[in-house]
């Protein structure tokens, strides 16, 4: 059985999605006060928090980060809102087993503001893409992407709701392609 392991920074929201349908071995946060951690508790999920500004430098902060995942036997890393960008260490350890979401339809729109900038550029569809991750900024080889209209009528919060509404029905798909096995 491959054991994943969800990184987020925020909210959760893919998370809890991710944790109810899959066996998660625990969830990371850069945030010690994030709401992700909140969820991982009601859902009996084993939780690691720590922040970069704890470390010398962003590479002694990830080889906490492989040591952990070494520890746990980590074969697929989730990434769902973990607003860092993975550096040279942790890429080096799990190149080819790290998988991020994206809320655009990408190469559009990559980096931390995906929907706002498909909003303010007006575009009739954006989306939502599941990606490997490499060394560069939401470039990492396409594993399933999914379009999400922009409606006459929308305003951003409803653009939003429905691509988030689309992450949460993709993440499952792709984690069963990926051959992650659901809960009994």
């Amino acid at each position: 059985m491959k054991k994943i392991a969800v990184f987020a920074s925020g909210n959760g929201s893919n998370f809890q999605v991710i944790a109810e349908e899959f066996p998660v071995e625990f969830i990371f946060s850069d945030y010690r006060d994030a709401y992700v951690l909140e969820r991982a508790e009601q859902l009996g999920v084993l939780s690691y928090a720590f922040e970069l500004k704890e470390f010398e430098s962003k590479a002694d902060y990830e080889v906490a980060i492989v040591e952990l995942l070494e520890e746990h036997q980590i074969d697929l890393v989730c990434l769902a809102g973990y607003m860092k960008i993975v550096g040279p260490t942790l890429l080096a350890a799990y190149e080819g087993r790290i998988i991020n979401i994206h809320p655009a339809y990408l190469p559009e729109f990559p980096g931390a503001h995906g929907i706002e900038d498909a909003w303010n550029a007006g575009v009739a569809e954006s989306g939502v893409t599941i990606h490997w991750v490499d060394s560069g900024v939401d470039t990492g080889k396409v594993i399933k992407q999914v379009r999400v209209p922009r409606l006459a009528d929308d305003t951003i919060e409803n653009f939003e709701a429905r691509i988030h509404e689309a992450e949460y029905k993709l993440y499952p798909e792709v984690l069963d392609s990926l051959g992650v096995e659901r809960k009994c």
